[in-house]
């Protein structure tokens, strides 16, 4: 840890020089990058950036690969207190545990619980992070504060939904003041980036929808929502609107570029279609389907047809490793054994489902997702010395099904070295940790939650009687 630290002192005008780097065309060697100014200044062989720049450091890893760092592109960082306790829940869980928990949050906690989860996402090579919006009573700052704490990239959302689904819902009037303010607030911030969304269709009206979905586009951002993941949501949805969730928002005018779907789990061909004409991005959540949803995301008929998507955690697991693995992993089970299709996208799609595909349907990817010059330098250093990927002879393949956090030996974001084997380098994690075992269940305890299965452990005790 020492030797990074040390190695990495300093990151203005440093030339790094890893064993492989992770470029759009794959892993290549004898590649170097030029950092300046937080950013990839310039992206060349070693041996031509040497000659350009003669009297500048050089860090050399011989046994490392130099890879864009993951992003997620849905998850909610207000949610890292609950973890298991919706572990064997149906679906809807937004409902019975969510949205109580994230409501009764005072402005501590919203902070402690932010943070824990930035520091999940760092540790899991997630260098951006897109948050759906927390439902807390006014405390989306704190949430920012820890985000920024930790140096984690943040697309973080205002909710504005008028129907209901928070804990606080202001008049009209309110929710278009309070969203021109959060689109103001981040203008030219290095690291947080403004969204607009509402929970879900339904807990907003026709006008509020066509709204904020506009303003998002005007504003270039991001426009946020959940649809299509369970049935019952599809149902209500058929009996209030005489629409399916997707085919709502496309009749009230909220599908567009700017659009991004968390889930589309249920989707008609119809709907795929919508998707793609609309040119809306879908957040594919693999981890949330197998934990608590009803369907798997067609994924591959999504590339194939040219809508955009990104891998997301939906807060489940932050280790981008095995979302990779995860997502191609639910196409060949839900898909490509019954076609007969071995390769489900190939190792490549996953990689840049979770990079560069991501960047582009969380609307950043003229900042983010790849290593390429004037990009922000977010990146990862993975240790290559490691029984998993010896001997090596695919290693986009391998990074997929073989990776996981713990190979993960450094976090960069805005060029500033954030994590050395999953471990801040400039904040006091454990503290952190001791906090959140200290307050999380009198937290979880005054909130208003309803849980319908046990926990594993007291099955495991009833059984032994």
């Amino acid at each position: 840890m020492n030797d990074l630290c040390r190695a990495f002192a300093v990151t203005e005008n440093l030339v790094v020089a890893p064993g492989r780097m992770l470029l759009e065309d794959g892993p290549r060697p004898g590649m170097a990058v030029l950092l300046r100014g937080g950013r990839f200044q310039a992206v060349d062989t070693l041996t031509a950036l040497r000659a350009l720049h003669p009297g500048l450091p050089v860090v050399e890893l011989p046994d490392h690969l130099m890879m864009p760092g993951f992003i997620d592109t849905h998850t909610h960082l207000t949610q890292s207190l609950g973890k298991s306790l919706v572990f064997g829940e149906p679906s809807e869980i937004f409902r019975r545990i969510w949205v109580p928990l994230e409501g009764s949050l005072d402005e501590r906690m919203v902070y402690l619980s932010s943070k824990l989860s930035a520091l999940e996402c760092l540790r899991g090579g997630f260098t951006t992070a897109v948050d759906a919006g927390t439902r807390s009573a006014g405390h989306l700052d704190r949430l920012v504060e820890a985000a920024r704490e930790t140096g984690l990239r943040l697309v973080v959302a205002r909710i504005c939904n008028d129907l209901g689904g928070a804990a606080v819902v202001p008049d009209r009037a309110q929710i278009l003041r309070d969203a021109e303010s959060h689109l103001r607030g981040y203008e030219g911030d290095p690291l947080i980036h403004a969204s607009l969304a509402i929970s879900i269709p339904e807990v907003a009206s026709d006008a509020m929808l066509r709204e904020i979905s506009g303003m998002a586009a005007a504003a270039g951002v991001t426009f946020q929502t959940h649809v299509n993941e369970h049935l019952v949501a599809v149902e209500r949805s058929l009996v209030s609107n005489g629409r399916r969730p997707l085919q709502h928002l496309d009749h009230v005018g909220a599908l567009g570029p700017q659009t991004l779907l968390a889930h589309s789990t249920l989707v008609t061909p119809s709907e795929l279609n919508l998707l793609r004409d609309t040119g809306a991005a879908v957040a594919y959540n693999p981890v949330a389907s197998t934990w608590k949803g009803n369907a798997v995301a067609p994924a591959l008929q999504m590339q194939a047809l040219g809508i955009r998507f990104g891998l997301g955690t939906d807060g489940t697991r932050a280790d981008g490793f095995r979302l990779m693995d995860a997502g191609e992993t639910l196409q060949r089970i839900a898909y490509g054994l019954a076609s007969g299709d071995s390769s489900c996208g190939g190792g490549g799609l996953w990689l840049n489902a979770a990079t560069s595909m991501a960047a582009d349907a969380s609307g950043l990817g003229a900042v983010t997702g790849r290593i390429a010059p004037g990009l922000a330098a977010d990146f990862l250093l993975v240790d290559l010395d490691r029984p998993e990927f010896t001997p090596s002879h695919d290693l986009g393949w391998e990074l997929v099904r073989y990776g996981s956090r713990d190979q993960i030996d450094a976090v960069f974001t805005n060029g500033r070295l954030r994590m050395v084997q999953g471990w801040p380098v400039d904040w006091d994690a454990r503290a952190l940790l001791k906090e959140v075992r200290d307050l999380a269940a009198p937290a979880i305890a005054a909130a208003p939650i309803q849980r319908i299965h046990p926990t594993a452990d007291s099955l495991l005790a009833t059984r032994s009687l």
